[in-house]
């Protein structure tokens, strides 16, 4: 049941929100928490073409006196979601009360006291974090250090017409730790550097940690200092990501030999469809702006697009086994390209069965309802954030019937990456996935 009715005040809307806020750290396992965010469907999105969460209610009501909301319902683990829409009635005397602050009013030094003064380190070797010149971590014994770094550029990685600020902090947070994975380590440590427009309140910021120090929290990672500054156009966030592993653990893309098996993890094709259900409700509203979206069927394929999880449990999988894969990488630009990495780091080539490639029933629907292949969606459409892996013949043995993990195909002596229709029909693959680099006509690819 929705916590809100369908029309309630201001006053009564701020007092609820602030008692979602109250909740105990560790609720009951059965107990779920429940986050709001202003959705884009409101004629303040054509004014100011921006996403902003609950604080910018003032700024919202000189454009319109109804918002769309959408409740976002999830669970302790924050792995399960449940989209639902109301409309909320702004009218209220309480409009006239400024409730929230511009970045200026606390300046560079305020800001990030005011997002780090509650940060918590998992991390023995966290020896100095926030607050001084550099941080300080102790020498790792007998691990290797891995340090990766990732950029989110607003208007090129995410539109923050329907993105909330919450959920962009905790994806620009996992698709790093989903690169220390993909090396086989584990991630420990990171910086978070941000360009902030003058359009973003010190409230938005706020709420993009929220989501930043969620992922932290799920995940055991230090955050240990960054940086802020001023963007002349949109929003900038640079993660950089540290992690350990021991020396002979590590896994390149190059290491991939002839003969060895190619598994996936979990499924693929489904961020693809979330994006396209968003820029379709986009381009609805943009038309017509009493437009109601309707998100309850998209559920799986909306979860793997704003909120994607990395995936530390094939990770540990893999250690249970005793398995060192041979090569591995993850899945953020397409499964077409992050297989043509591979093959060009080993100096290979590959077979994958189209029969083999894990969809789920979900994605499937969605992509019928586009009148999209699912298999090119899951081929080229990227920001899946699952692990492709290669392994031997004798360590596949071990996998045995893990549900986790679905071989797709095998490398090849040959330079080919072929993709073995249903049919027996052998089709090259061309690498079509992500590139920010290319014109969005060309990365569009379906």
């Amino acid at each position: 049941m929705p916590l809100f009715s369908k029309t309630l005040s201001v006053s009564n809307f701020l007092e609820s929100k602030s008692k979602l806020y109250e909740s105990p750290e560790q609720p009951p396992e059965d107990t779920p928490t429940r986050t709001y965010l202003f959705a884009s469907f409101s004629a303040f999105i054509k004014a100011s073409n921006s996403f902003f969460a609950f604080s910018d209610i003032v700024t919202i009501i000189r454009s319109t006196n109804l918002v769309r909301l959408i409740e976002i319902i999830t669970t302790k683990n924050e792995d399960k979601f449940k989209f639902d829409t109301f409309t909320i009635n702004l009218k209220s005397k309480d409009m006239t009360k400024n409730i929230f602050t511009p970045i200026s009013k606390l300046g560079e030094f305020g800001l990030i006291e005011k997002l780090t003064k509650s940060i918590k380190t998992y991390h023995k070797s966290t020896q100095k974090g926030i607050g001084d010149d550099a941080a300080v971590l102790s020498s790792l014994l007998k691990m290797e250090q891995l340090v990766s770094t990732d950029m989110l550029i607003e208007g090129v990685h995410f539109d923050s017409t329907y993105t909330p600020l919450k959920h962009l902090g905790y994806k620009s947070t996992v698709v790093n730790i989903s690169d220390i994975c993909a090396m086989n380590g584990d991630a420990t440590h990171m910086l978070v550097s941000l360009g902030i427009p003058n359009k973003y309140s010190v409230e938005h910021i706020e709420e993009l940690y929220a989501g930043i120090m969620l992922a932290c929290k799920n995940y055991n990672i230090d955050l240990i200092g960054g940086d802020t500054t001023t963007s002349p156009t949109g929003l900038v966030i640079n993660i950089s990501i540290f992690g350990k592993a021991k020396k002979k653990s590590i896994t390149y893309r190059s290491g991939a030999q002839p003969n060895d098996i190619l598994l996936v993890s979990g499924t693929l094709g489904a961020s693809y469809l979330g994006l396209q259900i968003l820029e379709r409700e986009k381009a609805i509203f943009n038309k017509n702006t009493d437009a109601q979206p309707s998100l309850d069927k998209y559920e799986h394929v909306l979860q793997k697009q704003l909120k994607p999880e990395a995936r530390i449990d094939v990770i540990k999988i893999l250690k249970d086994l005793k398995i060192k894969p041979s090569a591995m990488i993850d899945i953020s630009d397409g499964l077409s390209s992050d297989v043509s990495h591979i093959c060009k780091s080993s100096n290979v080539g590959a077979k994958i069965f189209e029969s083999k490639i894990p969809i789920s029933k979900e994605t499937r629907l969605v992509s019928d309802e586009f009148n999209i292949n699912p298999t090119i969606c899951a081929l080229h459409g990227g920001e899946d954030y699952e692990l492709l892996v290669a392994i031997s013949q004798t360590d596949y043995k071990k996998i045995n019937k893990n549900t986790e993990l679905t071989p797709i195909g095998h490398i090849t002596s040959k330079d080919n990456i072929d993709l073995i229709r249903d049919s027996g029909e052998e089709i090259n693959l061309k690498k079509e996935g992500w590139d920010s680099f290319l014109s969005k006509k060309n990365n569009t690819h379906i």
